[in-house]
């Protein structure tokens, strides 16, 4: 199985898709936490759970990202239960992801002295600049 995409764990752990979405990241959720079946030599793979953890904390942290990526991929190459459960899972939160609308608010062209409001559900990444007011008229 490829490995789950780290932009589609990215964009869920950060609320895309909505509703569907943080539906998806708790079936994510879910199937991680479900005990991991010990190797043939006794020993274990990590479940992903402190992976999912981190993202879940961080969701712009590329790092966990791709930690939990990695930790999904060794546990499906070793967990043909949890493989076809995780293949439909990516699946799923692919297409939430994809369907999820692309919005992005811009204010340009002009220097603006006054608020911009702009209506918003979900926001992240946001940076407002701030620059001192132009000097009064005389």
């Amino acid at each position: 199985m490829d490995p789950v995409s780290m932009g589609v764990l990215v964009a869920l752990a950060g609320g895309a898709g909505g509703e569907i979405g943080r539906q998806s990241w708790a079936r994510l959720t879910t199937l991680v936490r479900r005990p991991a079946p010990a190797l043939p030599d006794g020993s274990s793979t990590s479940t992903g759970e402190v992976e999912l953890r981190a993202l879940g904390d961080d969701p712009a942290d590329t790092g966990s990202a791709h930690a939990l990526s990695i930790a999904l991929a060794v546990r499906a190459a070793t967990d043909a239960e949890f493989r076809e459960e995780l293949r439909q899972w990516a699946d799923d939160a692919r297409a939430a992801v994809e369907a999820a609308p692309d919005v992005r608010n811009s204010v340009q062209g002009s220097t603006v002295h006054g608020p911009v409001i702009q209506a918003g559900r979900d926001v992240s990444g946001l940076t407002l600049p701030q620059s001192p007011p132009p000097p009064p008229a005389r």
